[in-house]
């Protein structure tokens, strides 16, 4: 019987087969998962700002790009993932909400993605998939057994990538 790990908000966690990894509520956050598909291991990290040297209270790195996905990275590779094989999926990003303002502050979601791609590139993991930005919510689902990544939104069709 396969369990359904969840990741909350500012959180990560790791995941093996036949087990699936589970974010809800992505709204301007990133969900971030990294996957070794030959020993099928992954983990997911729900990032919700992108750089914790902005930061005073930054002692939750999955909070953050920057942080939470080399965090990751190293949990990943604690369960066996080799680092040349993984690959990287992310959703989320989203502009909740329409603002006529060129303000940093208020571009969160897409200040989100920009740092997870540059952390990603930094690392030297291939981004292989993503969806983001928009302006709606996602609730994302990932299988390491097929490295399917499931994204739902309220009045979408689900989406693979």
């Amino acid at each position: 019987m396969s369990k359904v790990i969840r990741v909350g908000m500012a959180d990560m966690n790791l995941c093996t087969v036949p087990d699936m990894i589970t974010t809800l509520g992505l709204g301007s956050c990133v969900g971030i998962v990294l996957y070794d598909p030959v020993v099928k291991v992954s983990g997911m990290v729900h990032i919700m700002l992108p750089d914790s040297t902005k930061i005073r209270s930054n002692e939750n790195i999955a909070k953050f790009a920057d942080t939470g996905i080399e965090a990751l990275l190293k949990g990943v590779l604690g369960l066996g993932a080799k680092r040349e094989r993984i690959i990287a999926k992310i959703a989320g990003g989203a502009q909740m909400f329409a603002f006529q303002s060129n303000n940093d502050m208020l571009r969160v979601g897409e200040r989100n993605v920009e740092a997870a791609k540059e952390q990603l590139t930094k690392l030297k993991i291939p981004l292989k998939a993503q969806d983001t930005g928009a302006n709606y919510g996602r609730t994302i689902e990932f299988y390491p057994e097929t490295g399917d990544l499931l994204i739902k939104s309220v009045g979408k069709s689900i989406k693979t990538i």
